[in-house]
């Protein structure tokens, strides 16, 4: 049985070209977004479409993003 449309097309997103943010990105998405509430779901999206040198400076703790959401979401990425 082959996976829904949108986690598929998520997955293939969370591909980034380095190892640390693929592993990240798609271990959170195996692990946590099906039973997120939708509101999480809506965070990890906009994450998506972070830039990687951001994406990375954010889920090492090096920065913080500015929207309160998004840090939730990295907080318990990182913590994952």
């Amino acid at each position: 049985m082959s996976e829904p449309r949108e986690l598929a097309q998520l997955r293939w997103r969370c591909r980034r070209g380095m190892r640390e943010l693929d592993l990240l990105m798609s271990g959170w998405l195996d692990r946590h977004y099906a039973a997120s509430s939708p509101g999480l779901q809506a965070q990890f999206r906009r994450l998506i479409d972070t830039p990687d040198p951001v994406l990375l400076a954010w889920l090492t703790g090096r920065e913080r993003p500015d929207d309160p959401g998004l840090e939730q979401l990295i907080d318990a990425m990182r913590a994952d």
